[in-house]
């Protein structure tokens, strides 16, 4: 740490993604001490490019974008740094994380008033070859609210989700007539009632599980399933499932619903006092637009709640005659 840093600071954001990077411009315009820690990992950097965040009409890189708000946060002197929080912790009401810095074994501790957790989702896996090619390229895509519209009349490939088995197929019906959907498992987690509603939206249905995803020469993804057979779409939604990175606030005891997300109050706060969540980490709308909604909610509830500062003036002001 900088040893001109608080001995407490008045908030420590854990995730450096869009999320963690608004609140961290919103709290140092509100004059407060802060330390943002990030892994690197943000989802916004598989983005080749995102075009429903608002503001951005030729639509904008996930990596111009994340670039954007560092750079935006460096003029009012915060900065992010490299590595990761691996416990959390209350010391009598102050919050106490230990603080890794990447490719290094040692450890030491920062200590905040608050700590706002934008630490996002982990996808779970589906064997897909050059994955990070295959996503760069637009071959496979992991938000059909982000991308739909970028699909139109494209043969669409959809995996069934555990939680939302037909549902994502059905949405992706808004954007295309030609939409196949797999079966992600040995057991087909189908109703009848479902196989239904898919006949009656014209989804194709393939009830062999998928055991893996090849690309062609050309980029485009190759199915294989357990019966031998390849399709091929223009593009696939693997929906590959995910869980929220929310370890760190459940051994504080914060409540979390499905997938391990975190439940926040209006103003983005968990049940633990003092903690926050926005982003992928919280039961909600998986958005950038939402996250950077909520970073904002939530720096604005966390700088109401801390105690408030005075700037001091340069001269003291001339005396009343």
């Amino acid at each position: 740490m900088n040893p001109s840093t608080p001995r407490v600071l008045d908030a420590l954001i854990i995730g450096g993604g869009p999320g963690g990077l608004t609140a961290g411009i919103y709290l140092r315009r509100f004059m407060r001490n802060i330390a943002i820690v990030d892994k690197g990992r943000s989802r916004l950097r598989l983005i080749p490019v995102s075009h429903n965040y608002p503001g951005f009409p030729e639509g904008v890189p996930g990596d111009t974008l994340l670039d954007n708000l560092q750079d935006q946060l460096g003029r009012y002197g915060g900065a992010v740094l490299a590595g990761e929080i691996v416990d959390l912790r209350l010391d009598d009401g102050t919050f106490v994380a230990t603080f890794r810095a990447d490719e290094e074994e040692n450890t030491s501790e920062i200590r905040a008033l608050t700590v706002l957790l934008a630490t996002g989702v982990a996808d779970a896996g589906l064997p897909i070859e050059n994955w990070r090619e295959a996503v760069a390229s637009g071959a496979v895509r992991l938000c059909p609210v982000c991308d739909g519209y970028d699909v139109v009349d494209k043969h669409i490939g959809v995996v069934t989700s555990p939680t939302n088995p037909v549902g994502h197929a059905l949405f992706m019906r808004t954007f295309s007539a030609h939409v196949t959907l797999f079966d992600r498992g040995p057991d087909c987690m189908l109703t009848d009632s479902d196989q239904r509603a898919l006949m009656a939206a014209g989804v194709r249905y393939v009830a062999s599980p998928v055991l893996g995803v090849g690309m062609t020469a050309h980029m485009t993804p190759i199915m294989h399933t357990a019966d031998g057979a390849d399709h091929h779409c223009d593009v696939l939604y693997p929906m590959l499932g995910e869980s929220a990175r929310s370890e760190l606030a459940a051994t504080l005891g914060a409540e979390t619903a499905d997938c391990a997300e975190l439940v926040v109050d209006p103003h983005q706060r968990t049940t633990v006092p003092g903690l926050y969540a926005i982003g992928d980490v919280v039961r909600g709308l998986n958005q950038i637009a939402v996250a950077a909604g909520q970073a904002a909610i939530a720096a604005t509830a966390i700088h109401n709640a801390l105690p408030w500062t005075l700037r001091a003036t340069e001269a003291a002001p001339p005396m009343a005659a």
